[in-house]
């Protein structure tokens, strides 16, 4: 039996229930949209920003998190974790960032945040505001890293060095911050080496958490066009899964993993289609990994 621990284990573990994830658009953009470093975003990311389930940005983010809590009110929770996912949730002014995720924090519902961002956006002020904010309720960082390939880095068009990474980590670990790493599987021309020593790096990293996201092809994005021209092809459900499971295998036991395939929506989903049968690759999952 794979000994492992999920964000579910964890969350149950630490307050006694399942805790919910509710997802806030910000309104934020990127670096790699608005122009600092480029305009056409990572070759993967749809024109959501990686936050294609979030609500739209008009609406409060009292607003969104009361959305989010009616969605699943029939399993009747009580806490839950505001995550700003949408773009890049700390590329904006501190004065900005500190009005939305103390609101966010301010509603009794919420027992923490989570704050999907870039290595290289985490300025000396917004550190610090983090600091203060994980004073009063914990406050999770997750960095997009994908890969530790530099090819596969400029291919992609991630648009910061490895170095970057590896400061962002020690700079939140010394503020207690809790680190949760992205990491792509199945990105165009890398090997299953290639993609375990990304794993293999990150548990290495100081990072507590681990996010392991099957690579989507989304319509509309420059890797569509990659895909529609047969430059690469997508793992098979049972690859993906063979590969979990060695992932699984090189992690620290006291690792997190926070994800172990992802959720892809329907309507723009180009590729691979085996994925949104969730409760089949779930399934499958657990039962290479034994944890039923």
């Amino acid at each position: 039996m794979s000994d492992y621990i999920t964000v579910n284990d964890y969350l149950k573990q630490k307050y006694g229930e399942k805790v919910y994830k509710v997802s806030i658009n910000g309104g934020f953009t990127c670096p790699n949209r608005d122009g600092t470093l480029d305009t056409r975003g990572c070759i993967f990311c749809s024109g959501m920003g990686s936050g294609d389930f979030a609500p739209t940005s008009e609406m409060s983010v009292t607003r969104q998190i009361e959305a989010g809590i009616n969605r699943v009110k029939a399993k009747n929770p009580t806490k839950f974790i505001a995550y700003f996912q949408a773009f890049t949730n700390t590329y904006a002014p501190v004065e900005r960032l500190e009005q939305l995720y103390k609101e966010a924090m301010d509603h009794p519902k919420i027992v923490g945040l989570s704050i999907a961002t870039r290595p290289d956006c985490l300025r000396d002020e917004v550190l610090s505001l983090i600091e203060r904010l994980n004073r009063i309720k914990p406050v999770w960082v997750e960095l997009g890293l994908q890969t530790i390939n530099e090819e596969t880095a400029r291919y992609i068009r991630r648009g910061y060095s490895l170095n970057v990474y590896d400061e962002a980590v020690k700079k939140l670990k010394d503020i207690g911050a809790e680190v949760i790493t992205h990491v792509i599987l199945g990105l165009p021309g890398e090997t299953k080496e290639d993609m375990l020593k990304t794993v293999g790096y990150v548990a290495k990293s100081g990072a507590t958490g681990i996010k392991l996201q099957l690579l989507h092809v989304i319509r509309g994005t420059d890797l569509e066009k990659d895909y529609n021209a047969g430059l690469f092809e997508c793992m098979s459900m049972e690859e993906y899964v063979s590969l979990i499971k060695d992932c699984i295998d090189i992690l620290p036991k006291d690792m997190i993993i926070h994800r172990m395939t992802g959720d892809g929506d329907k309507k723009t989903l180009i590729a691979p289609m085996w994925s949104t049968d969730k409760k089949r690759v779930l399934n499958a999952l657990h039962a290479a990994l034994d944890k039923v």
